[in-house]
This record gives structure tokens, C-alpha cells and sequence, in this order.
């Protein structure tokens, strides 16, 4: 790991992880973005049946594949502790574990997912629209949980700018093909809001092969060798990984699942309600990548650091991330509550959706700073390999607390919809709040193991 003194120099070294990282999650948004953004230009109902299908696929995706994301702390871990001879049984132990998430995933789409929309009291052509739409996302999960095993190899090592350039060589490829599958353009079928699942699906293939080339072929992840001398299964090498990635999958999923929850709670309400909530949502996320990939490369560098046995260095990464998180929140908050009105025109012509979406906004707006204050304290504590105690605070802050109060809020207040954002509102500031405590008891801990 390069040795870097002074906050400046610090600074820098988390600048040039961080970025990258930031244009990938936004690329990456921008696929979710377009799908969202040209179903609405093709109807209410197909944007409708996005929604929904969505909202099932993102917790389910996001929480499985948190799973591999352990991987990223490992391998730095193995960077900074000088053990590079570690990193290509990991990766090749990752990649098994992808393949078996994508089947349970699959499996899940399949017999239990598709039927239960199916039985929700929503419109027929939306649930036909959610259906085909998960349809065509289950072509891509192969694909997309082993690109997952690879990003999380080369992010591990600091080349977040590789993660990067095959994205954005890739999300353009998605647009287009959401134009010709969704419209119908060009002779090929229109699929509506199903046509965004497949483009989606095609598009993760595209993503793992330019990945898996570039880890063959380009210095310096040709030496590593990531794809010779392949290993047998080994169970404990798979359950290390899974014994770092479940929790953070698990914590990636209780908070993403409390979002997709308030979604199918609002199916009772109108088309136009749910979505106003999904446009509000979708923006919201957008801003959320700037806190995200400074978890990430917090996670990274804070990784790096416990692994070279330099607590200092750690904690000052832990803090600078916070920081910057904070910072950007405070933008964050102006655009939503300066510039909602044009937002979400963007989405749809629809003047009624358009009207609820402001109203979102404002809610919206209120746990910017609490998202920023969590995000990168969690990828703090992933790189000191902090997990349990994580999820366990998830649990209790979003679905102990935050989804209980929405509940009430919206039922027996005149808020109605509204009321379950006030609960996400209260979740991610108890989150906040119980996270903070959590990083200063693990860095005396590794404070006190150092003078020890």
C-alpha cells in the first residue's frame, strides 16, 4: 500500500478511488434511470409495471450480490497485508459462489416473485408488464453476479478507473437497446416496459466479457492469473466469503428492501401515486451514488490500511470520507428542494404525477444528510471487516423502527402516502446516529490491539 502523510495527499489518494467509483454508480443508475425515464414516455401502465417489477428485483439482486461485495475487503486486506499469492484463489472461490447466487435468484424470479405480483391488487396490464419485465432482467444474472466477483477484484486493488471505463462503453450499448425493444424501432418487437428488462439482460453480458478480458489481457491483472490454474470448490474458502458477505448482503438488502417495501405498500393507492414515489425514488438514488462511492472507496482504502497494520491511517480515511459525504448531502438537499418542479417534468408529461412527485421531493430532501452520514461510516466498517453488528443495526433502525412509523404515519395521519417517507426519514437518522457509535468502539478496539 502507498504511503501517504499529509490530509492533502490523503485527500488526493481517496479522490482518485472515489471518482471513478462515482461515474461507474452513476452510469450504472443512469441504465435504471433511462429504463424508468423511456417507459414513461411509452405509457402510465408500463411504467407502472416497472415499478413494481423493480421493486423486487433491486432488494433481491442488491442483497445477494452484497454477498460477493466481502470479496472487496478481503483482497484489500491481502494488497496492503503484501499476501498477493491469496488473491486469485479468492476470486476463482468467488465466481463459484456468483454462480450459485444466480440460480437462487433465478429460482426466486421464477416460483415465488412473478406469482406474488400476480396476486397483488394491482391493474392486470401491470402485473403482465412486472412479469415480463423480471423475465428479462433473469437472462442477464449469470452474467451480472460474476461482473460483481470482478469489479470487486479490481476495485481491491484501487482501479476503480477500470470498473469505469467498461461501464460507460456499456450503458450506451442499454440505451439503444431500450429504444428499439421498448418502442419497437427498427423492425424489432415492441416490448414496452418488458423490452427494458431484456435490454438490461443483454447489456450485463456485454459487461462481463469486456471485465473478464481486461482481467486476462491488461497489465497488472494479467499477473495474477485470475483464470489459470483453476481450483476445485473449496468449501472454506467459499464460507470465508460468505462469512464477510452475507452480512453485508443482508444489510444492503434490509435497507434497499425498506424502499422496495414502501413501493408495495402504496400498491392500493393510484397508478399515479406509485409513480410519483417511484420518479421521487429514482432521482433520490441518483444523488445517493455520491455518499455510495464514498463508502466504497472507504471501504477500500480503510481495507488497505487495517491490512498494513496502520490504524491511524484508517481512521483518518474513515473520518475524511464522512466528511466529503456531508458536504455533498448539503447540495444534495438544495437541488431537491430548488429545482424539483423541472426533476420531475423530466419523467413525465403527466401534470398530476408530476404534482405528487414535488410533493416527494420535499420529503426526500430531509434524509440527504442522514443517508450521507451512514453510507460511508458502513463502508468504514467493512474495511475493518465489521459486519454483524452492521446488520444487526439495519434491522433494528429500518424495519424495527423506520417501517412501523411510515405505517402509522400513512395510515392514521392525513400525510396518506406521504407518511411512509416520514418513516424512511426516521430509519436512516436512527441508522446514522447508531452506525457512528459503532465506528468509534471499533477503531479504539484496533487502537488499543496496536499499542497492545
Amino acid at each position: 500500500m502507498e504511503e501517504v502523510t499529509s490530509l492533502k495527499a490523503k485527500s488526493t489518494t481517496f479522490a482518485k478511488i472515489v471518482i471513478p467509483i462515482l461515474i461507474t454508480q452513476v452510469a450504472l443508475y443512469m441504465m435504471t434511470f433511462f429504463d424508468i425515464l423511456m417507459t414513461g414516455r411509452y405509457n402510465t401502465e408500463d411504467l407502472a409495471g416497472v415499478t413494481i417489477g423493480s421493486s423486487f428485483w433491486v432488494p433481491v439482486y442488491t442483497g445477494l450480490s452484497g454477498i460477493l461485495m466481502g470479496l472487496t475487503p478481503m483482497i484489500a486486506h491481502y494488497i496492503g497485508a503484501g499476501k498477493k499469492h491469496e488473491t486469485r484463489p479468492s476470486v476463482q472461490q468467488g465466481l463459484y459462489v456468483s454462480l450459485v447466487l444466480s440460480i437462487v435468484v433465478f429460482t426466486l424470479v421464477l416460483v415465488a416473485i412473478i406469482p406474488a405480483i400476480q396476486n397483488m391488487p394491482l391493474e392486470a396490464p401491470v402485473k403482465v408488464v412486472a412479469g415480463h419485465y423480471l423475465q428479462g432482467m433473469s437472462i442477464g444474472l449469470i452474467p451480472l453476479f460474476a461482473y460483481t466477483v470482478l469489479r470487486s477484484f479490481f476495485d481491491a486493488l484501487g482501479a476503480t478507473r477500470v470498473s469505469m471505463f467498461i461501464i460507460l462503453l456499456s450503458a450506451p450499448i442499454n440505451i439503444a437497446l431500450n429504444y428499439l425493444l421498448i418502442f419497437g424501432n427498427f423492425g424489432f418487437p415492441e416490448l414496452g416496459g418488458a423490452g427494458a428488462g431484456y435490454a438490461s439482460g443483454i447489456t450485463y453480458w456485454i459487461v462481463l466479457s469486456i471485465a473478464a478480458l481486461i482481467a486476462w489481457k491488461r497489465k497488472p491483472f494479467q499477473s495474477y492469473q485470475l483464470f489459470k490454474g483453476w481450483q476445485r470448490v473449496s468449501f472454506a474458502k467459499c464460507l470465508e466469503i460468505i462469512k464477510i458477505g452475507v452480512p453485508i448482503g443482508l444489510s444492503i438488502f434490509v435497507e434497499i428492501s425498506i424502499f422496495s417495501v414502501v413501493t408495495l405498500l402504496m400498491s392500493g393507492y393510484t397508478t399515479e401515486t406509485i409513480s410519483a414515489h417511484q420518479i421521487a425514488l429514482n432521482f433520490t438514488s441518483l444523488l445517493y451514488m455520491i455518499p455510495l462511492s464514498i463508502s466504497m472507496g472507504a471501504t477500500i482504502l480503510v481495507g488497505q490500511a487495517v491490512g498494513a497494520r496502520k490504524m491511524k491511517t484508517a481512521k483518518q480515511y474513515s473520518f475524511l470520507a464522512v466528511g466529503l459525504a456531508v458536504l455533498f448531502s448539503f447540495i444534495s438537499i438544495v437541488i431537491l428542494l430548488v429545482f424539483r418542479q423541472p426533476i420531475a417534468s423530466l419523467y413525465t408529461t403527466d401534470q398530476t404525477i408530476i404534482e405528487l412527485a414535488v410533493h416527494f421531493f420535499v420529503f426526500a430532501a430531509f434524509f440527504q444528510l442522514s443517508d450521507a452520514i451512514q453510507a460511508p461510516i458502513q463502508g468504514s466498517l467493512r474495511g475493518y471487516k465489521d459486519v454483524n453488528m452492521t446488520f444487526i443495526m439495519a434491522i433494528i433502525s429500518f424495519w424495527g423502527i423506520g417501517l412501523p412509523v411510515g405505517y402509522f404515519t400513512a395510515m392514521y395521519t392525513e400525510l396518506g402516502p406521504f407518511g411512509y417517507w416520514v418513516g424512511l426519514i426516521v430509519g436512516l437518522t436512527i441508522g446514522a446516529i447508531t452506525l457512528s457509535l459503532r465506528l468509534r468502539v471499533i477503531q479504539k478496539r484496533h487502537e488499543l490491539k496496536e499499542t497492545a
